[in-house]
């Protein structure tokens, strides 16, 4: 009984350390950023800011109480951010505060005649409607190829696209954005373009087209096989020059774009092949609903994902990055009775090797 005691305490433990200890240490070493559901409501915007107003009032409270050269151009300089900010937060309450009292299921029919505005730069195959720019052509004029809307209304939030229709920068959560604002007009016409979106989206998403809408115009997955302007094409070398031709000019076409989208973006965003191993599960939904809560300052845009199509999402970064995952996941429980069954077989053993002995 003593050799079980012993195992127990071992297992206890063992449990506290994985399900304690090892959470509580990653919590203390990257901060918390607090998740809302993909709820999107200009909750976490202004929390941001907020927290902006905050350390800068602090900071001009130091720079008063240190008494060092050129004090006031300092303390000016910072009061000049501070009424920026604040401005920027009265901003973003009264837009989110419109865009939470437009009422949801807007008119599909109406919708599907106010769409025009949007297809002048977006396809959407599903109905026929073509892109009017290749993406190289189309990254030349806004940076970035603008995307397909044929699955828009299955994998984005409705309030999301109501307020990116209104205003992208602000929707998006970011400084600038290739697409203007106010295209489609009041609050009832988005409303009715959403609705159209919704009304043609497919029951039924793959896990890569979710991430090809999401998250494919700017970021490749090599794992994948999948680059910012598709799949990598199979083609055959050449006999005479023993040189896959076609190869090469659609590597040419994959690097004039990522070029025009580094311009864009800054830098070129990364390849998300093995990004579901790197980064934590917290992480990446916090990141996915609002990227400025983890990386302030960031080029990446917010995309609105609803939770099904982040699920969606990650799925198909698991299936690419971690194909092994549920093979590994199938023989855990069978690897754990083993130990089970083994320790079992190993007490019985002890017992009657040491039966009837001091």
């Amino acid at each position: 009984m003593k050799e079980l005691k012993v195992l127990s305490i071992v297992v206890i433990f063992t449990l506290v350390l994985y399900w304690g200890v090892e959470p509580f240490a990653h919590s203390q070493m990257h901060k918390h950023v607090e998740f809302n559901g993909f709820a999107y409501n200009g909750k976490s915007d202004i929390e941001q800011l907020d927290e902006k107003i905050k350390k800068i009032n602090e900071e001009i409270t130091e720079l008063k109480n240190s008494g060092g050269k050129d004090i006031k151009t300092k303390i000016a300089d910072k009061e000049k951010e501070l009424n920026e900010l604040k401005a920027k937060l009265d901003d973003t309450k009264k837009f989110w505060a419109e865009i939470n009292k437009v009422p949801k299921g807007g008119d599909a029919a109406a919708g599907k005649a106010a769409i025009a505005a949007c297809v002048a730069c977006h396809g959407i195959k599903s109905q026929g409607m073509k892109a009017p720019m290749d993406p190289n052509a189309a990254a030349a004029a806004y940076g970035v190829n603008p995307p397909d809307l044929s699955n828009a209304g299955a994998l984005y939030d409705e309030k999301f696209l109501i307020a990116f229709l209104k205003s992208p920068t602000h929707a998006a959560h970011v400084k600038k954005l290739a697409m203007p604002g106010g295209l489609a007009g009041d609050d009832k016409n988005a409303a009715n373009i959403v609705a159209y979106l919704k009304s043609i989206a497919p029951k039924e998403i793959t896990p890569k087209e979710a991430f090809v809408t999401a998250c494919g115009r700017c970021h490749a997955n090599r794992y994948g096989k999948w680059t910012q302007i598709g799949d990598v094409p199979k083609t055959k070398s050449n006999i005479k020059t023993g040189q896959d031709i076609d190869a090469l000019k659609f590597k040419e076409k994959v690097a004039d774009y990522q070029g025009k989208l580094a311009n864009y973006m800054g830098k070129l965003p990364p390849d998300l092949s093995i990004i579901i191993r790197a980064r934590s599960e917290d992480f990446l939904k916090t990141f996915v609903e609002d990227p400025q809560s983890q990386l302030p300052g960031t080029a990446m845009p917010r995309v609105g994902l609803t939770k099904e199509g982040y699920e969606k999402v990650i799925s198909y970064l698991e299936e690419t990055g971690d194909p092994s995952k549920p093979k590994r996941e199938a023989t855990g429980p069978w690897v754990l009775g083993f130990f089970v069954i083994f320790s079992l077989l190993a007490y019985g053993w002890y017992k009657s090797q040491w039966k009837g002995l001091k």
